[in-house]
C-alpha cells in the first residue's frame, strides 16, 4: 500500500503534549524504482528525494604529518589519523590545501577567534561573533521543501575558552549565534516532542504513546518494511536506554575546564548525539544540521585516550613539535575521525529509496586550523562525505582554493542552489567535487 512520506506516528501523552516518532524511509513511500517518493493523495506527483547537508567540526587543528595523505587520487594511503575511515573509504573525499584568507585580516581577538569566524562564515571576526551567516545557514536558507526544523545545531564536548565564537558553530547572521544542543536528553525531547515528566525522566518509552498507531500501520506493510520499521523502533528504544544510563546530573552543572577530575565519557555522548541526528535526517525532521564535536580552541580532557595531564589546547602548544607531542595530537585527532566515521556509517546503514541516506547527504568536516601549533590558516584539510548530487568520493585531492570556493561549489553544484550573493572569499567553483 502506498504510504505518504509525510505521515508521522502521533499520539498524546497524559498532559496533552504531542509525541512524534518519525517514520524511517520505507519502501512503500517510493516509486517502483526507488528513485523518488511516490505520488500519494496528500503529496500529488512523484517527488524527488531531498538531499541533506551536515557541517561537522572539531577544534584545534591537526598534526599534518599524521593526517594529510602523501598520495593524491584514488590510490592514496589512509594516514594514522584517517585510519578509522577504512570502512567508509569509498564514501569520502579527503581534501587538502584549502586557504582561509579572511582569518588573516586585521580583526579583534586571537587567531582562533579570527579563524573560526572566517571558516564558518567566510567573514572576519567582529569582536563579538562571526561576521555573517555560517555555511549551514546559507544552505538552509536557500533550500526549499518541507521539514519540521529548518536546521538543527548539535554539540558534544562543552569545554572551551567560553566566548561566543568558541562555543558556536552556526550563525544566523553577524553576531547572531545559534547555540548547539549538547545535552542528549534535551535533543531527544526536542525531536520527539516530549514534555510530560514521565517521558523526561525516562520512566516510560515514547513508543508507548504510539502503540495503537503501530498496530494499525504494520499490517499494511510488506515484510521488508515491517523489518525496517522494527529496526527503527528498536533504535529509538536503544537511544532511550542509552540516555537513561547517563549520570543523573549530566548537563545540569557545567564542568569548568580547570576541573582535573572531569572524566566525562564524551565518546559515549558523541554516539548518542550522532544517532539522534541520523534519526532526524532519516525521518525528514530536518535537512540541515551542524555538529560541533569539540569547541573552537577546545579545552576538553581525554581520559578515554589516557591523556589527563593536560587539556586538548594545551597539548597543541606543549612540546607540540616533538615526537611525543605529535603522537599525542595523532591520537586525539584519530578519535575525532573515529566519531566522524561512526556518523557516516550510521547514515550509510539507513536504506532510502534505491540507496541509503548517505547517498542523499553531503557532510563537510572541517577544523579552524591546519597544523595546530602554528595556527595555520592555509593548507586546511577537510573531508567531504556522502553522494548527494553525484559527489566524487574515494580519493584525496590537493587544491589551491579557498573555503569560500568549496562552500560555493557544495551549494551550487551538489545541492543545485543558487546563491545570489555568492559566498565570502569565493572566487570560483571547484572542479572535481562532482
Amino acid at each position: 500500500m502506498p504510504l505518504s512520506r509525510r505521515r508521522f506516528l502521533r499520539n498524546m501523552s497524559m498532559t496533552g503534549a504531542a509525541i512524534r516518532v518519525g517514520l524511517p524511509p520505507l519502501a512503500a513511500m517510493f516509486n517502483a524504482n526507488g528513485t523518488a517518493y511516490a505520488a500519494t493523495a496528500d503529496a500529488g506527483a512523484d517527488a524527488a528525494i531531498q538531499p541533506r547537508f551536515v557541517f561537522w567540526f572539531n577544534g584545534n587543528g591537526i598534526p599534518e604529518r599524521y593526517w594529510i595523505p602523501t598520495e593524491t587520487g584514488t590510490a592514496y594511503e589512509l594516514t594514522p589519523c584517517l585510519a578509522p575511515l577504512a570502512s567508509v573509504r569509498d564514501d569520502v573525499h579527503v581534501i587538502s590545501g584549502i586557504d582561509n584568507p579572511n582569518a588573516r585580516v586585521t580583526a579583534p581577538g586571537n587567531t582562533h577567534h579570527k579563524s573560526m569566524s572566517a571558516l564558518v562564515s567566510g567573514t572576519p571576526y567582529t569582536g563579538r561573533g562571526a561576521g555573517g551567516a555560517s555555511v549551514d545557514q546559507v544552505v538552509a536558507g536557500a533550500m526549499r521543501g518541507e521539514s519540521r526544523f529548518r536546521s538543527l545545531q548539535i554539540g558534544v564536548c562543552q569545554e572551551s575558552h567560553g566566548e561566543n565564537i568558541h562555543r558556536n558553530l552556526s550563525w544566523a547572521g553577524a553576531d547572531r549565534a545559534l547555540p548547539p544542543e549538547m545535552i542528549p536528553h534535551n535533543l531527544f525531547d526536542r525531536l520527539f516532542g516530549v514534555r510530560d515528566q514521565s517521558w523526561v525522566s525516562r520512566k516510560k518509552s515514547v513508543l508507548d504513546a504510539v502503540r495503537e498507531d503501530l498496530a494499525s500501520l504494520q499490517p499494511s506493510l510488506a515484510q521488508p518494511d515491517r523489518h525496517r520499521l522494527d529496526e527503527h523502533l528498536t533504535s529509538v528504544r536503544e537511544l532511550e536506554r542509552a540516555i537513561a544510563s547517563l549520570p543523573s546530573d549530566y548537563g545540569k552543572t557545567l564542568k569548568e575546564p580547570e576541573d582535573v577530575a572531569d572524566l566525562t565519557d564524551y565518546p559515549r555522548i558523541a554516539k548518542i548525539q550522532s544517532d539522534l541526528v541520523a534519526h532526524a535526517l532519516a525521518s525528514g525532521q530536518t535537512r540541515v544540521a551542524s555538529y560541533m564535536l569539540t569547541k573552537c580552541q577546545s579545552l576538553v580532557r581525554l581520559p578515554w585516550l589516557g591523556y589527563t595531564r593536560l587539556r586538548h589546547h594545551d597539548y597543541t602548544h606543549t612540546n607540540a613539535e616533538s615526537p611525543e607531542g605529535q603522537r599525542t595530537m595523532r591520537d586525539i585527532c584519530r578519535w575525532h575521525v573515529e566519531e566522524f566515521a561512526y556518523f557516516v556509517g550510521r547514515l550509510k546503514a539507513i536504506p532510502e529509496g534505491d540507496g541509503t541516506l548517505l547517498d542523499n547527504t553531503c557532510v563537510v568536516f572541517a577544523h579552524e586550523h591546519a597544523e595546530a601549533n602554528p595556527h595555520k590558516d592555509n593548507g586546511l584539510a577537510l573531508i567531504l562525505a556522502g553522494h548527494a548530487g553525484g559527489m566524487k568520493t574515494g580519493m584525496h585531492s590537493k587544491m589551491r582554493n579557498t573555503v569560500g570556493d568549496l562552500y560555493l561549489t557544495v551549494a551550487e553544484e551538489v545541492f543545485k542552489l543558487r546563491l545570489d550573493k555568492g559566498f565570502p572569499t569565493a572566487e570560483k567553483k571547484i572542479s572535481g567535487i562532482v
